[in-house]
This record gives structure tokens, C-alpha cells and sequence, in this order.
């Protein structure tokens, strides 16, 4: 299983912007034993994951998944940094998905459309005869924080990340279009922001494992913070250069 290129940041509509955490929480209720496979990339709740559903062990497992409550767990594992182990450690958190659509191809194969919906913390590794991971897991949400200081952070960040986004805009030659960002609990919008953002994985899997919601918003602001100045410098020198008549010049500010 592996997934392609490119997504979109969010599925529109899904999960309903109210009461995010106790509705997909219920989503859950009972489940105690999920699929898990690695994958070197960090999934967020609310978040879609497209995937390409190759190998013979994915294929079973997505027939049982979709026999049985279509969820599924993905856990952030880069076995090239990890000589000599094949799974995630017991205590890892990541993130269950819920497969919202299937398209079977003529081989065996399958795309596969998921969407993030819950975290979960892995507790023990079950032994099985299938060929794919099943954890037991516990699932869990942000501890309860004041909403009034949590939209507050939430409007900070989404200024700052709003002004990255137009001077990327500018650099590009007007040609990336501003992204969408819905009015929605900070929590799920918390999630939207680590997932749209270029991150290493291991800050994405930080962000992630944090259940205050408060402390995601701030280091969020605080990343966006440190890059701001620099997105809307190169902004500023582009739009002088383009109106000087040196639009096809590239720069280099890397050095």
C-alpha cells in the first residue's frame, strides 16, 4: 500500500465541524482491536489519505476491513531509521482511518480513499495468522480546555498561515491558489494546519502525540512565526523584480 503524490487537505464536510472529538470518539466506541500497518508518513484526524492497495497482505487486509467497521490504524514508522525493528513501538500513538470510498482495479489492485478520524495509542501487538499488524489500542481526545483561548490561538495561526500562503502566492506568479481553510473547531483546525504544513515527519508525529490542543496551536504559531518574515522578504523582492522587468530571474535564498 502506498500513497500517491498528491491529496486534498480535507475531505469537505467530513467530520462535521461540531462537536469533532465526541462524535468521532463515539465512532469508536467498543473497538478495542484495530489493523495496523506502517507507513513513513504522519496521518491527522479529519485528514484525507489516498492510497494505492498493491501488496497481497493490504489487500486482505482492506476485505477485512471493509467486512467488518471499515477502520483501519496508520502509524508513522520509517523502518530506513530503524535497523532491526518491523513495527512502531508498543505506546506509539497514531491515527485510525475509515475508508469513504474504493475503486477496484482489474488486477487485484485498489485505490483507496481514507480519511483520519481518531487517535489511538497502540497498548500491545495481538498474535495473529494474518499477514498484517492488529494492535489493541486505547483511543483518546485533547484534555478539555478554555474555547475562548483556544479560537483566540486558533485566529493567530490562521493569520499567520494565511500570510505564508499569499506570499507563496506572489512567488509562484499568482499561479497557487489560497487555500481553504473551514471555520471549524480549533482542535480539528489544529489538526488541518500540521497536516498542510511542510514538516518533518518526526515534528508532525510530536504534534500528533499532544493531547492540549492549546499546546499544538502554539507551537504551530511559534513554526509559522519563524518562517513568515522570510516567505513575505521573497515575496516583496519578487514583485520588485517582476515589475523591474527580471521576472524570469531566479534567486536563491537559500544561501
Amino acid at each position: 500500500m502506498r500513497r500517491p503524490l498528491s491529496s486534498a487537505p480535507f475531505v469537505e464536510g467530513w467530520p462535521p465541524p461540531n462537536h469533532f472529538m465526541s462524535e468521532v470518539l463515539e465512532r469508536v466506541r467498543g473497538v478495542r482491536e484495530l489493523p495496523l500497518f506502517p507507513l513513513p508518513l504522519v496521518l491527522f484526524p479529519g485528514v484525507p489519505l489516498p492510497l494505492h492497495v498493491f501488496e497481497p497482505r493490504y489487500r486482505r487486509m482492506l476485505a477485512d476491513v471493509r467486512a467488518g467497521n471499515n477502520l483501519f490504524g496508520v502509524s508513522y514508522f520509517d523502518a530506513s531509521t530503524a535497523p532491526g525493528r518491523d513495527r512502531p513501538p508498543v505506546g506509539q500513538v497514531g491515527c485510525a482511518a475509515e475508508v469513504v470510498e474504493v475503486q477496484p482495479l482489474s488486477d487485484g489492485r485498489s485505490n483507496v480513499l481514507t480519511v483520519g478520524v481518531v487517535r489511538y495509542r497502540v497498548d500491545s501487538y495481538l498474535m495473529r495468522s494474518d499477514s498484517y499488524l492488529v494492535g489493541e489500542v486505547s483511543f483518546f481526545a485533547d484534555e478539555a480546555e478554555d474555547e475562548g483561548q483556544l479560537r483566540q490561538s486558533a485566529g493567530e495561526v490562521k493569520e499567520l498561515f494565511m500570510r505564508i500562503a499569499r506570499a507563496v502566492r506572489t512567488i509562484s506568479g499568482e499561479r497557487e491558489a489560497l487555500p481553504e481553510l473551514p471555520d471549524t473547531e480549533p482542535e480539528r483546525f489544529s489538526f488541518l494546519v500540521a497536516a498542510a504544513m511542510e514538516l518533518d515527519a518526526e515534528v508532525k508525529q510530536e504534534l500528533l502525540e499532544l493531547e492540549s490542543c492549546g499546546e499544538r496551536l502554539r507551537r504551530l504559531r511559534d513554526l509559522l512565526a519563524l518562517a513568515v518574515d522570510n516567505y513575505e522578504e521573497r515575496a516583496r523582492v519578487h514583485a520588485v523584480a517582476k515589475r523591474n522587468g527580471h521576472g524570469g530571474k531566479k534567486l536563491d535564498f537559500d544561501e
